[in-house]
């Protein structure tokens, strides 16, 4: 993974959910991150990297690196 991105993802979760040091490959649930807290990440991540993520795509958004890879898409459909 980009360490910039990466680390940019990490604390956007980071500040939404208070938990520190996130895996890359740890499911979100198992962190305590509920629906409620995946629905406010994901709006700070469509707000700072200006794109759109669908509801049928939330699903998709189990860890880490899976925000990484939907965010790359995207950034990458964007460009």
């Amino acid at each position: 993974m980009s360490d910039k991105l990466k680390d940019e993802l990490r604390q956007i979760i980071t500040e939404v959910t208070e938990v520190e040091d996130i895996p890359e490959d740890t499911p979100f649930a198992d962190l305590g991150i509920d629906s409620m807290m995946a629905i406010e990440i994901v709006a700070d991540v469509e707000k700072d990297y200006e794109i759109t993520i669908g509801e049928d795509e939330l699903s998709e958004l189990t860890n880490l690196k899976a925000v990484y890879d939907k965010v790359k898409e995207k950034l990458g459909e964007a460009g």
